[in-house]
Formats: structure tokens, sequence, C-alpha cells
């Protein structure tokens, strides 16, 4: 059965859902005023406090299901009139405050934000507040709380803020479209814009699904897949692609051993180096770090480089990746990738295309999918880049010491960029992922969770090919 962590996660999907569906029906732009009635008949309201505000909503929903604001290149985007219910935010007093004498929170305070009224109560003058939080730290009792919004919370670098309307607003500056203010807000006012229209026509057009179809599309499938569709096999979830006109599919974990090799023999050349698996990650260093830039990897991404190759081997073809993360749709973007990758899938988007051709997947015959080896499988989950590049290093008989920094998550990412800058960085290789826990962690995943990590493991465990160097040597499609 369908499990969804959020009930704002069903939502989003019942939406790209019913636009899959006419999408493939060809009466997407027909239909358009439809869906949010589709949605929510009838004229009583489900989430907000009218069916017309809610139907709204929906209406904007369906907009970004279909690519969203064009001019916008963030692939993140706000709905505006769904982001309202949240509190301001800042730092607040409690009724913890006991109306002491001592008065730190008034001594520390630089910017005279704190008074006291009659009863000795402290209160803050949001107006004059910068929130550096000094009054919260000395506070005895703990009465002076920050009440950020979760998308400000998840937010780790700082791109988020309110504009004048009170709704979020995000700096694309600083964004890094790790997706994780999507996954955190409450209301899904926060949404990764769906490529899956484009997936559709592109699967229509196709050999499989058309007679005159001179291509064939290939689904680059991430190997955090193995943790997804938990109701059904993998080897069923293969099938399901096929009947959705994919000719094959194919690992990413096979181009996650490419990367290895490649990159393991990068290290022990240039003796210091920082992953480039990651886009968000890559994006980081690039928009707060910039000097440290020469020191990302030129290795491509699992993702680009097998799609690279599948498109330099196969005449005709085009690739569709399919994975957990919404930074991947901007890093298809890229002028060095747009060539090679045609578009975007998360799991989110798979399920809704599933489900609107009603596939039931654990019905369907197993499939096989065994391109790649243990470690590439394993690249899915924060450590797995690292224990690939050193067994790369061994594999290829290279005389280097691997000393990882393994970052799970952006803020223990810029720890370790922050003593590179410095120059105190205890390692020589960075293995950066946005996401907690890895990729297993993305936005875009249909499940998040600690067993995520085990059945990524297990499914590592079971490929064929125990050595990167046997996965790549028969490289074939």
């Amino acid at each position: 059965m369908r499990k969804f962590d959020t009930k704002v996660q069903y939502l989003k999907y019942k939406v790209l859902r019913e636009v899959a569906r006419l999408a493939w029906e060809d009466k997407l732009l027909e239909n358009l005023i439809d869906i949010p009635k589709t949605i929510v008949p009838g004229n009583e309201p489900t989430t907000r406090c009218c069916v017309y505000k809610e139907r709204a909503i929906l209406g904007e929903r369906v907009k970004i299901a279909m690519g969203g604001d064009k001019n916008n290149p963030n692939v993140i985007e706000v709905i505006e009139i769904a982001c309202d219910e949240c509190p301001v935010g800042g730092y607040e007093v409690t009724n913890a405050c006991r109306g002491c004498l001592a008065n730190r929170c008034e001594d520390v305070c630089k910017f005279g934000a704190i008074s006291f009224d009659h009863n000795h109560v402290a209160h803050i003058d949001k107006s004059k507040c910068k929130e550096c939080g000094a009054c919260a730290k000395v506070c005895p009792f703990t009465a002076i709380v920050s009440r950020k919004r979760p998308c400000q919370n998840a937010c780790k670098i700082k791109a988020i803020s309110m504009n004048e309307q009170k709704a979020a607003k995000i700096d694309n500056d600083k964004c890094i479209q790790c997706g994780a203010c999507v996954y955190q807000c409450p209301f899904g006012a926060i949404m990764d814009k769906s490529y899956m229209v484009n997936a559709i026509d592109i699967l229509k057009k196709s050999e499989r699904n058309s007679r005159s179809g001179n291509y064939r599309v290939y689904a680059v499938v991430a190997p955090s897949i193995s943790s997804q569709f938990s109701y059904a096999k993998l080897g069923q979830v293969v099938t399901g692609l096929k009947m959705l006109g994919f000719h094959d599919v194919i690992e990413a974990a096979l181009g996650a051993d490419m990367v290895a090799m490649s990159e393991a023999k990068e290290l022990s050349e240039k003796g210091l180096l920082t992953s480039s698996c990651c886009p968000a990650f890559v994006r980081y260093i690039k928009t707060a770090f910039p000097g440290l830039v020469d020191k990302i990897s030129h290795n491509m991404s699992p993702m680009a480089a097998l799609a690279k190759y599948i498109k330099e081997t196969t005449p005709n073809s085009k690739v569709i990746f399919i994975g957990p993360c919404t930074a991947k749709k901007a890093e298809a973007q890229l002028e060095s990738v747009k060539p090679y990758v045609d578009t975007v899938l998360t799991f989110e988007e798979l399920q809704a295309l599933f489900d609107s051709r009603d596939l039931d997947l654990a019905s369907l015959e197993e499939g096989v999918l065994d391109n790649a080896s243990y470690f590439g499988r394993i690249f899915a989950r924060s450590g797995g880049l690292t224990d690939a590049a050193a067994q790369a290093i061994k594999e290829q008989g290279i005389d280097f010491e691997v000393k990882p920094v393994v970052c799970d998550g952006i803020e223990a990412c810029r720890m370790a960029l922050l003593k590179l800058n410095k120059g105190v960085l205890d390692g020589n290789f960075i293995e950066g992922m946005a996401c907690i826990g890895g990729c297993i962690g993305g936005a875009g995943c249909l499940t998040h969770g600690e067993k995520n990590k085990a059945e990524v493991d297990k499914y590592g465990r079971e490929a064929l090919e125990k050595n990167i160097s046997d996965a790549i040597s028969i490289l074939k499609l």
C-alpha cells in the first residue's frame, strides 16, 4: 500500500496524479480549471477556511506541477496565498518569564530592544530586535525562544526571509535548491517545480508508445529507489517503468562506479578534493565559498556521467533521471548537463505517473535491475561515496591514503568548508551531502527515515558485481 510521510505530501501527489492523467490523454489544457474541483468536490473545504481559497491554492499547485513560473530560474517556488498560517517569528518572551531582578536579558541586549512591564516581565520590541539571540542565551529560565518558521528552520543557509505580505521569500542567489523547505513546510506553501508533463511528452513520442517514434527513452534511476516503493518489489518497479514507455532501466549507480574510479584518480593527483556528486553541495561551494571552487572535483555527477555515456553510445536516445533530489532538476538545466539529461523526475512524481496509468506494481512480473557494483549502489547514503573512493584507489593500485571528511547534511558541509578555507581541515577528501542521511533524505522521496539506509545497504549487498572495475568493464546498453 502507498505510504506518504505527511498529508501535505499526499495532497501534492494527488495534484501530480491528476495532471499526469490528463497529460497522457491530451486533455490537460482544456481541463485545467476543473482539476481543483476534482480534488476538492462539493462546497465544503478540507484544509482551509473556505473552499474557494482552497481551490485557488490548488490552482497554483497545478501550475507548479506543469513547470511553474518560467521567469523564475529557481526550481523551488513559493505559493504566496498558501503561506499565511505560520507566525511571523523572531525572538519572543514566553510565560516562563518570572520577572526576575537580575535582568540579564536587558543588560546583554545591545540594541535596547528589551523593556519590562509593571510586573517586571520582559518584552521585546520587534522593531529594534536584531535576532542575535543574546537574550535567550542568558535567560536563567529559558523564557526567551526563537519562533522561526519551519521553512526558515529547515533552510540552513538562510536563503528564506519574509516579504511585505509576510509570505516566505527565497533568495535565489543563496538557494541551493535542496528542497529542505519543501519537505518541512507544514502547509505545502513551498513546492518544487515538476517537469512531469515534459517527461510524459517524451514517453508518448518514443518508439515504445508511438508508431512514428524514432527514439528510445532510458530511465536512469537513483540507487535510493531501493528504499522507496515499499509495497512492491524493485523488479516490479522496473517492469512498471517499461510499461510507462521506457525502453530500458539503468542504475545511476553504474554512473557512480564510473565517477568513483575517475574521482579517486583525480584525488590522488591533486591531493585535496571535494566531491561533485551532490548538486546542492556544489552550488553551496560556489555561492558561499567561491574561493574553494578550484577544489571541486571536475567529474560529472553519476547522473550526468551515465547519461553522457548513453547519449554517446546510443543514437536517437533520450534520458530521464528518476531520483529523490530536487537539486537534480536544476543540475539538468546546466549547459554542461543539458545535452545529456532530457528531464528529471522525483520518486513522488514517479508514483503519480504509475497511478495515472492505473498500474498495480504489486501485481506485475519482476524485471531485472543489475548494472552496478555494491560501491556504486551505496552512493545513496552518507559515507557511501567515501567508501567507493577508497575502494577505487585500491582497485587501481594507487599509492594514496584517503583521509575523508564525511559531511552528513549542509551544516556539516559548512563546518568542513570553513576549516578547509582556513587551512585547518584534518582530511584530504570532503564528501558533501546536502541532505541528512545523503540522497535517501532527499525532498523528493516518498518516505524518509533510518530504515532507508538499511534498505540501501541491503540493495548494495545484492549486487552481482562486488568490485567497481568489474561493473564498469561490462558497460553496454
